[in-house]
C-alpha cells in the first residue's frame, strides 16, 4: 500500500518575505490554558471556604458569662486583663467564626453596649460568648 503523504513527506516549511517565522515562545504562548469563566475559583473557593454557626448558650453558659460580666463591670476602676470570646459574623456568607481577644478592659459603653479594650478594640456584649480573668478582681 503506498504512502499517502510521500509527495509532501520530506518539504521544508514555507518561508514568506512578507511574513516573519513566530518565535518558539510566542508559538506556545497560542496553547497555553486561559480561564473562561473569569472570578469562576475564586467562586468556588469561597464555598468551600466553611464558616463557624453561632452557638446557642445553655442557662447554665448565659448565667456564667452573666457573672463574670457582672464581676467585670464591678472591677472596671483595676482595669482587669481579660480573655473574651466573640463571634464575628462573616461579611461574604451566613455563619462566622469564634475569636478570642486578650487585653485590658477601658470602659462599658453602656449606649452602644460595648466593651472598650485600652488599644480602642470593641466587643459588642451581644456577641460575647466567654469572659474569663487573668488576674484577680
Amino acid at each position: 500500500m503506498p504512502d499517502n503523504y510521500d509527495d509532501i513527506k520530506y518539504l521544508t516549511r514555507p518561508q514568506y518575505d512578507d511574513l516573519h517565522p513566530m518565535s518558539m515562545s510566542d508559538r506556545a504562548a497560542q496553547f497555553s490554558p486561559f480561564a473562561a469563566l473569569v472570578g469562576y475559583d475564586d467562586a468556588v473557593a469561597e464555598t468551600a471556604r466553611l464558616t463557624d454557626s453561632r452557638t446557642v448558650m445553655t442557662e447554665d453558659e448565659m448565667s456564667e458569662l452573666n457573672d463574670n460580666l457582672n464581676r467585670l463591670l464591678d472591677c472596671l476602676d483595676e482595669q482587669p486583663e481579660i480573655s473574651v470570646t466573640y463571634f464575628v459574623p462573616d461579611e461574604k456568607k451566613s455563619g462566622g467564626k469564634y475569636v478570642e481577644k486578650v487585653g485590658v478592659v477601658r470602659i462599658f459603653d453602656s449606649y452602644s453596649q460595648e466593651l472598650v479594650f485600652k488599644d480602642r478594640f470593641r466587643i459588642n456584649i451581644q456577641d460575647i460568648f466567654k469572659i474569663e480573668f487573668k488576674g484577680d478582681c
